[in-house]
């Protein structure tokens, strides 16, 4: 497992700073605020701006954003009852608790930004470049919060200084289009203010790519292809970025910092730790809770090695032998029967297999007889809640299906946008998917589709993706499936999850409404349409 100078410096730090803003002598007459950084105890030295800059990192998501694909076609909510659970099934309202705490968690980011923007100059300093820098990484940590509310909630407020609190209960809904105007300004801005790479004790700080590849996600999601197509390549012209050679892979410790990693939050084990091991894994790995789990629409969709879709007349596919001769990447984003398992045991989820990871054994064990693959590490088995492994927020492989999504939409479908679908389906040692050479709009949309659904799950994406496809209402609809197992007569039988029936009101759910809570505080914000 390789160390990383920045997550030391990064989070030791936070912990200094946070000690500090507590620590407070008793014996002396001035108080000292202990909620916020004071003027006259901070912003002194260019440790100051460098230790504030650091802190805004923890805002950004984690393993939050694995439960988005949960509220889509190609993963499901474990539990019933749980809240996110709500949201997927399309029996949810304004007062949900995972709405109220998305929103929460980004403005609780951006508010932080505004306060290091508004400060950060008050440090004397020679070296223009930092401070320069520091604010680049700022102003793309705010762009993405914004990014992520636009995609969620479309005309929610645009705030960017500090405000009162009575500032906050006057605040109205800013229109969609304003908030993708200003992330356009703030990501090419800060795109100018920050280095294309960093040495190795700042690995993992907003780079120029970074914020170019976030510009293109925004305008790809705004629907502004050309700008989008323009980013992304800008993004593959810096010439830093690859493919990482294996997908299996890819989501491991040793493969931290890598090429092909953009953008990721970083965590160091023991110090600042995730829990995405016991949040994703089998039960049968010390209760692992299997929070988010595949679906059956998902393992459908990955083509048979010989590149056709399985219901494909000489697909060659066996329903009895569902997982053969299949896209790598199936096996190495899902956990199939059969696989093994960081334990070292197999993993049995048949309803009749008897093990802990048996369909229907407890509540916990995945409902769908699939679980996710992606960040279970050995090395994690150990202590489950205590994750060290970085989580990725936006590879090269995006961008490259970025920009051929935004050029197919374009109608300006070349021989770079095939270059840069192959080069997703083929272009690693482990992933040997036969190149396309479709040629309508109508063939390519569905292939760039497609990639991105099966190269970026349980990544974030594919929610934003059903949203602004519009087709949500064709693919959260009915039950949710699962594994296909043979009984003991040989029949085939398809699992149904428990509970799993989802419903999806167009007319008002390609957006979350606006909390109530804030709506409480501040009913200058206008609701959704239809909540």
């Amino acid at each position: 497992m390789k160390t990383n100078t920045f997550k030391h410096i990064l989070y030791s730090g936070i912990a200094a700073l946070t000690f500090g803003l507590a620590s407070c002598d008793s014996g002396l007459l001035e108080t000292v605020p202990n909620d916020r950084l004071s003027v006259d105890l901070f912003w002194k030295t260019e440790a100051d701006a460098k230790l504030a800059v650091n802190s805004l990192y923890t805002d950004l998501d984690s393993t939050n954003l694995i439960s988005w694909d949960g509220m889509t076609d190609i993963a499901h909510i474990n539990q019933s009852f749980n809240i996110d659970a709500y949201i997927e099934l399309g029996s949810y309202d304004a007062t949900s608790s995972k709405i109220y705490g998305e929103w929460r968690r980004a403005y609780r980011g951006i508010r932080a930004v505004n306060y290091f923007l508004e400060n950060v100059d008050k440090v004397p300093s020679t070296n223009a470049a930092l401070i320069n820098q520091f604010k680049g990484e700022a102003k793309v940590l705010r762009a993405y919060q914004y990014i992520k509310l636009a995609g969620l909630f479309g005309p929610a407020p645009l705030v960017t200084s500090s405000i009162t609190i009575e500032e906050g209960r006057a605040l109205t809904n800013t229109p969609v289009e304003e908030i993708w105007n200003f992330v356009e300004k703030e990501l090419t801005e800060a795109a100018g203010l920050l280095p294309v790479s960093y040495g190795a004790a700042d690995k993992g700080r907003v780079t120029k790519g970074a914020a170019l590849g976030l510009l293109a996600r925004a305008d790809l999601y705004a629907g502004r292809y050309q700008k989008a197509a323009d980013a992304a390549d800008q993004v593959i012209k810096l010439g830093v970025y690859g493919l990482y050679d294996s997908y299996e892979k890819l989501f491991s410790y040793a493969a931290e910092n890598n090429k092909e990693v953009i953008f990721d939050k970083q965590y160091l084990k023991d110090v600042y730790s995730n829990n995405v091991f016991s949040y994703l894994a089998p039960y049968s790995q010390k209760n692992g809770g299997s929070a988010v789990v595949p679906t059956k629409a998902l393992v459908d969709m990955y083509e048979t090695l010989g590149g056709k879709k399985i219901a494909d007349a000489g697909s060659g596919h066996d329903p009895a032998k569902p997982y053969a001769n299949r896209d790598s990447r199936l096996k190495f984003s899902v956990y199939l029967e059969g696989d093994a398992l960081p334990s070292g045991i197999t993993f049995q989820p048949k309803p009749t297999s008897g093990t802990a990871d048996a369909i229907g054994s407890t509540y916990i064990a995945s409902t769908t007889g699939f679980n996710i693959k992606k960040y279970m590490n050995t090395e994690d088995f150990a202590n489950p809640g205590n994750s060290g492994i970085n989580i990725i927020l936006l590879r090269y492989a995006e961008i490259l299906l970025t920009y051929a999504e935004a050029k197919i939409e374009l109608g300006q479908a070349d021989a770079s946008v095939l270059a840069a679908i192959n080069l997703v389906r083929n272009g690693r040692s482990d992933v040997k998917q036969p190149a396309v050479a479709a040629t309508t709009q109508a063939a390519l949309r569905s292939i760039v589709r497609q990639e991105r659904a099966v190269e970026l799950a349980f990544e974030g994406q594919r929610l934003f993706d059903i949203r602004r496809w519009k087709i949500a209402e064709n693919v959260m609809t009915g039950p949710v499936f699962g594994i296909t197992y043979s009984d003991n007569t040989g029949k085939l039988i398809t699992v149904q999850a428990v509970a799993s029936t989802r419903a999806f009101d167009a007319s008002r759910h390609y957006l979350w409404p606006i909390p109530q809570k804030e709506r409480d505080l501040n009913p200058n914000l206008k609701q959704n349409p239809n909540w």
